[in-house]
Formats: C-alpha cells, structure tokens, sequence
C-alpha cells in the first residue's frame, strides 16, 4: 500500500473519529437538555417549588402527604412522565415512518395515524357502552389504549393502500393519502362529537386539542408500558433501516427482509402513537420536527437519529408543555394547539425544501 492510500486511508478514520464525537456529544447534549426541562417542569407551575423541595418529594423517605409531597407525586411526576413517553414515542415513530417510506414529511399526524386513533378514542368514548359494553369491561383499562391502535392501524393501512394503488410508493401519493384519511377520519369525529352527551363532549374535545394535563398514574401505566416497548423495539431495528436507505431492492440483496420490516415499523409506529394519543390526545408535529433537527445536526445514520429523536421529541414536548401552563396562568393552553402552531410553518419549509423530492 502507498504511503498515499495509507495517508487517505487515516484521514477516513480520523474523519468518521470526529464525526462519532460529534453524534455523541450532541446526543449528551439533548440529554442534557431533557434533565433541564424535567426538573423545571416539576419547580414551575401554579405553585412554584423550591428545588431542594422538590428533590426530598421524590426522596423515599418523603411524607407523601406533605406540603409539596402530593403536588410532586401525584400532579406533576405523572404529568412530566406522560410528556417523556409521548414526546419520545412520537419522536421515533416520525424517524421510523421517514426511513421506512423514504419521505421527508412521513409523521404519525400527518399521514393520519394520530387522527385513526383519536376516531377510535371517540368511538369508544361516544359508543362504546351502547355497542359493545361486555369489550369494554373486559378491556378495562386497556380500551383507549386498544381502541387507539386499532384506529391508528386502520387509517395507516388505509394511506398505505391509497398510495400504493397508482403503483410505486411515492412522496405525493403519501401525503395526499394522508389527507383523505385525516379529512375522513375528521368528519367522523365531528359526527361523534355531534351525536355525544356534554360529558362525552368534554372528553372528545380534551383527545382532538391534546393535553397532558389529566393524567395520573393509573391511565399512565397501561399506556407507558405499551409506548416503551415500542420506542425499545423501534431502537433495535437502527441498524436494518440504515440498509434500507440504500433502497428496498437492495436492502433485500443484501439479506433484509423488505416485508418484515415494513411490517415492524408499522405496527410498532401504530401502537406507539396510538397509546399517545389515548392517553394525550392529538399532538402533531413532534415526530415531522424532531427527527429532521437531529438528522441537520448529526447526520442520516439511524443508530443516532432514532435515539436522538426520542429524546429530542420528549424534550420539546415538556418544554411546550411547560410554556402551555405557564404562558397564560392560571389557565392553561392545551399542548396540542402550541405544537400545531409551531409545527404548521416547520411544515411549510420543509414542503419548500423537499417540493422537488415530493412530485
């Protein structure tokens, strides 16, 4: 070997050594930052808390029933949780989605998971004692949750179907598919909304503005543990969605199980984002923003953009949850309506980044 190739040969390594540092330092970074937002999510709110308070609620060895034990424990500790999990979920479904259809606007919301979900949370809000009452008593618990994946699996095969009908999966064909499903999936909700009690109407509208306000650890639980083994097994499948960037022809000829894989991310896509908005309503554009601020700063390789993701997903949600509750106090912004309203120009630059893509 030439001392030239020897020289090329170390720059290469000297190259990717940087670039592992910098994907590991931004990832520290956005924990970090995660760390930050958590403990001020748990200091601020109606009642302001002194940090060290705040740690010795947590502590053990803390009388739950203190001045700031019961705020800590049984308010805000479940209200942060439910914004790790959905924020972090959310996040790793849009990076999945993206890397799965190769589409840069691929999300849970937009291609109409989130609505399929909230329609089955209605459903079962509006419906379900009078349709199927013996279901829900078995299902307890677990109904929202359930009803959600179903109806987020129901629209997502629905825009899969869709686009796949012109022939090849192309960008267009995807968002536009997406559109239908959310424009249907929105008059059915309208109608269940029509056709609801006050009560029920209440509860309708609490899932389709999105708010991580009425959580507790009871209705937390079910839905936590089914959005964790999502994020765990979206994690595993990094390394195979790398190969399949390289394109679906060629993943498959270098031993990647094309349809196994498409299968994998749906599914565990549907149950993560379904369980979130079971739990908390509609939220967009976490999962469109996260992934592509992570992909700017640390590259396309998805052993980094999916962990990245997750914790760059979670940590815009607490910190928007924590503007929602603050900004207008003592009343307090459904979340969903601030994402929206930060997410809707994000969207409208990266339809103008990707516009030639997209056709």
């Amino acid at each position: 070997m030439t001392s030239a190739a020897i020289d090329v040969s170390a720059r290469i390594r000297d190259m990717r050594a940087a670039q592992n540092r910098t994907r590991r330092l931004f990832l520290v970074c956005l924990a970090a930052g995660l760390c930050v937002a958590s403990l001020a999510g748990l200091v601020i709110g109606a009642v302001p808390i002194p940090l060290s308070d705040v740690f010795g609620a947590l502590s053990p060895f803390h009388d739950a029933q203190g001045q700031y034990g019961e705020i800590v424990q049984s308010i805000r500790m479940p209200r942060l949780a439910l914004g790790l999990c959905v924020g972090a979920v959310l996040g790793l479904s849009g990076a999945a989605l993206q890397g799965l259809f190769r589409n840069p606007l691929a999300d849970p919301g937009i291609i109409g998971v989130s609505s399929g979900a909230a329609l089955g949370v209605a459903f079962v809000i509006v419906l379900g004692n009078a349709v199927m009452p013996g279901a829900l008593a078995i299902a307890g618990p677990f109904a929202l949750p359930v009803a959600a994946f179903g109806g987020g699996m129901a629209a997502l095969l629905g825009v899969y179907a869709l686009s796949r009908r012109a022939g090849a999966l192309s960008g267009s064909s995807l968002i536009l598919a997406g559109i239908a499903i959310n424009a249907i999936a929105g008059a059915a909700l309208g109608y269940l909304s029509f056709a609801s009690t006050d009560e029920q109407l209440r509860q309708v509208t609490f899932w389709t503005l999105g708010s991580l306000g009425r959580t507790n650890w009871a209705s937390l639980i079910p839905a936590a543990i089914a959005m964790i083994a999502a994020s765990v097994l979206l994690l595993r499948l990094a390394p195979v969605l790398n190969v399949y960037l390289l394109g679906e022809r060629e993943a498959e000829h270098l031993g990647v199980n094309a349809g196994r894989l498409k299968n994998q991310v749906i599914m565990l896509s549907t149950l993560g984002a379904g369980a979130a908005v079971a739990v908390s309503g509609i939220i967009g554009f976490v999962g469109l923003a996260a992934p592509h601020i992570v992909r700017l700063f640390a590259g396309a390789d998805h052993r980094v953009v999916l962990p990245g993701s997750a914790l760059l997903g979670a940590l815009l949600l607490v910190s928007a949850d924590l503007i929602a509750r603050t900004a207008v106090a003592p009343a307090e912004l459904p979340v969903g309506i601030l994402t929206s309203a930060l997410g809707g120009p994000f969207f409208l630059w990266l339809l103008g980044r990707y516009r030639r893509e997209l056709l």
